[in-house]
């Protein structure tokens, strides 16, 4: 979608007179800083864009090195010692070569630098965003429960789509296990990334740590798994301090990695098989499995491996561009990747069984040292960028409210996307010493590793093909080629690594499929709460009604009560007015709307309206699902009443107001501020009544569990203790 379509599938703002807050605070200050930047460079001269544009993307091809592609270029440390092969001859390894470099190119360079790349979803990528960008055009189950509202981004997008659908768009529209289904293998997408910041960290980290084996023969097994346990635990624990401070090493560690791994390649390709790019030809894969069969297929296990990663240069979309990941996968990870891996596979022709140890055998004695230490230092960028990611994924879940609420801190002053959440971090730091600990041998490591590479890439192969069908409209027979070619050759591997999932390739697909749960249950508990309260909502006549009873007092004070939704008022209100008779002189009726977009516009972070009822007044709080929630405690209140008082004082609603009364409205607020402010926010809970069906019962009993134990809403906005009112009431299902 482009940024015209963009801007006019955004609320009317004319309508609701959005009010900017541009005080002198810092974060005020920083949207005024970003604005002056935007107009400082829509000054600049055309041929002076052009050329800083391309020194731009180059600079952040070469930054993609230390972020997007780690897990990628460090796979040639445990693809060779993952396979189970036994006795291999020359023909095995040139038609495992020719797997490699086929899968490389088809997958890699077609599959996700040429065409995923380009189903973005307003500059982000990865499942999520597929799915997203399906809900822009289809109605088939909208993102966040906050959708609903008469001025949704969404409304206007979906409707477009109604012109002219396709028929599986039909389809999906007309059957609700269909949207269902649809939604939690887009969110089962999702969890596998972080499956992979498990098994990342934990396989590559121990495979660098192996090479201290070779030199030191007295070195155990053992002794290799705790040391990359405590190289772990270690790197965890850094974490809280964020990475803005190493950063600047990722790359440069990750380019000395993609450099000398190729160098060393063709070393090892001139003095062991000159040949091997006669490997190239397909018809050694042909042989290579009439040759090997079943035993062959059960290889493809260990063959995923080379591709593992490539699903982040889709999934990182949102912190780089499209030229910047084209510039950096096809000029040096994917000439870097085909070279190590003709190195290693030439190397092995000429000595078969070092197979266990398909990596550090193929380096020259003379440069070992330094292979080592870039290789381990690479080791752990790789972990950093999948852990850093998960946080990623995590706060986003959080915002768009798919998963329960954690704390979310942000590490960084001036990025935003540099985020830590503590119980995630410890959680996940737990998972992957067990793994190491508890599995210690490559080959099982790498059994769960491919589950999760191979499960992903067959996700992101449906969801694209839909995106295809129903969004760009693409000739049938180009969507069956695309369709038949990566949809066999990733069920072929998907069915190869599924054998293993008794040997260790259970934990990831156990840990997505369990946080995919999760993630469903919460959204499903939280759709079901917005339904009920659409249909139990107060209108406004509804409140004068109930404020214009003489037993109800306006008590002095500022009131923020917080409300999901926009199109009415929570049933919480009528509720609360009838059980404690009274409110407060100013209330603002407040929502944090999450739109489906990355960022929301400075400009249209903050609206305020009046709701014509003497100190009644709505406000709303936007943001997409890659910005930073930094407003926090009295900036906030202090924000919004700001906002209020440039609301009233320019107040154009379409009414004429009496300026006596927009002073009296003014100093009221300023009354109520002075007298306290209290937030007051619902807390709800189902009654799961004899009629529900059994599946409600089940889900909305999971979803009491994960609320009742996740953190409150509140403490986000820093809203101190004392400030706080939660309002109990219960839903009927």
């Amino acid at each position: 979608m482009d940024r015209r379509r963009q801007s006019e599938s955004r609320p009317n703002l004319s309508e609701v007179n959005v009010v900017v807050v541009d005080d002198s605070t810092a974060s005020s200050g920083r949207l005024l800083h970003l604005h002056a930047l935007s107009i400082d460079s829509a000054s600049l001269p055309n041929a002076n864009e052009q050329q800083m544009s391309r020194w731009s993307t180059l600079v952040l091809a070469y930054k993609t090195l230390g972020v997007v592609f780690g897990g990628l270029v460090t796979s040639p440390l445990y693809v060779y010692p993952s396979m189970p092969l036994k006795s291999p001859t020359k023909e095995d390894y040139l038609g495992i070569y020719s797997i490699m470099f086929w899968t490389l190119t088809l997958i890699g360079v077609v599959k996700y630098a040429s065409i995923a790349i380009k189903a973005d979803d307003q500059g982000e990528g990865g499942t999520f965003a597929l799915y997203s960008l399906l809900c822009r055009h289809v109605n088939i189950g909208i993102l966040s429960p906050k959708r609903v509202s008469s001025n949704s981004s969404l409304s206007h997008s979906t409707q477009e789509g109604t012109e002219k659908k396709s028929r599986i768009g039909i389809f999906f529209e007309s059957s609700i296990v269909a949207r269902r289904v649809l939604l939690f293998v887009a969110i089962l997408g999702m969890c596998m990334l972080i499956g992979d910041g498990i098994l990342t960290p934990a396989i590559s980290v121990l495979s660098a740590m192996d090479g201290l084996r070779a030199p030191f023969p007295s070195v155990s097994k053992s002794l290799v798994e705790a040391l990359s346990a405590v190289v772990l635990v270690v790197l965890f624990l850094l974490q809280k301090f964020g990475t803005s401070r190493v950063s600047f090493l990722f790359s440069p560690i990750m380019a000395a990695w993609t450099l000398s791994t190729p160098l060393v390649g063709i070393y090892s390709i001139i003095h062991h098989y000159p040949s091997i790019f006669k490997a190239i030809s397909p018809h050694y894969i042909f042989h290579f499995f009439r040759r090997n069969g079943k035993e062959g297929w059960l290889l493809l296990g260990g063959t995923v491996l080379c591709i593992t990663g490539s699903e982040a240069m889709f999934a990182d979309l949102g912190h780089f561009n499209q030229r910047s990941i084209q510039i950096a996968f096809l000029f040096t990870i994917y000439p870097s990747l085909v070279l190590t891996y003709a190195g290693q596979t030439a190397y092995l022709i000429k000595n078969p069984n070092d197979h266990d140890d398909g990596f550090y055998k193929f380096i020259p004695t003379a440069v070992y040292w330094p292979i080592f230490i870039i290789a381990t230092s690479a080791a752990v960028v790789a972990s950093q960028s999948l852990i850093s990611a998960t946080f990623s994924v995590i706060k986003q879940s959080v915002v768009l409210d798919y998963f329960p609420r954690v704390k979310v801190v942000h590490t960084s002053n001036s990025k935003e996307g540099e985020v830590y959440s503590p119980e995630v971090n410890y959680i996940l730091m737990i998972l992957c010493v067990a793994v190491i600990l508890i599995f210690g041998d490559g080959k099982d490591i790498g059994n769960a590793f491919g589950v999760v590479v191979s499960l992903v890439m067959l996700i992101t192969t449906i969801l694209l093909t839909l995106v295809m069908i129903i969004i760009w409209k693409t000739p049938p027979v180009l969507v069956a080629l695309y369709f038949f070619v990566f949809f066999v050759m990733e069920g072929v591997y998907v069915s190869a690594v599924c054998t293993k999932i008794y040997e260790g390739g259970w934990i990831p697909f156990a840990i997505s499929f369990i946080l995919a749960v999760i993630m469903f249950g919460w959204f499903y508990g939280r759709q079901r709460k917005l339904e009920y309260e659409l249909t139990h909502k107060i209108t406004l006549e509804r409140l004068r009604v109930l404020l214009s009873n003489p037993g109800v007092q306006r008590v002095p004070g500022l009131c923020f009560f917080y409300t999901n939704i926009q199109d009415g008022l929570t049933p919480i209100l009528g509720h609360y007015i009838k059980n404690m008779k009274s409110l407060h002189k100013v209330t603002i009726f407040t929502t944090l709307r999450y739109l489906l977009v990355s960022k929301v516009a400075p400009h249209e972070r903050i609206i305020i309206k009046k709701l014509g009822l003497k100190g009644v007044y709505g406000c709303v709080i936007q943001y997409g699902y890659a910005d930073s929630l930094n407003l926090e405690g009295d900036d906030f209140v202090s924000q919004v009443t700001n906002s209020l008082q440039m609301h009233l004082q320019g107040c154009s609603d379409g009414l004429t107001y009496d300026p006596v009364e927009i002073q009296e409205e003014i100093f009221d607020l300023e009354q109520a501020k002075q007298a306290g402010v209290v937030h007051v926010k619902g807390k709800t809970r189902f009654h799961v009544g004899k009629n529900c069906g059994w599946f409600d019962r089940i889900m909305l009993a999971f979803y009491e569990v994960m609320h009742n134990n996740c953190r409150s809403a509140l403490p986000a906005l820093g809203v101190p203790l004392q400030q706080r009112i939660e309002v109990g009431m219960l839903y009927e299902a």
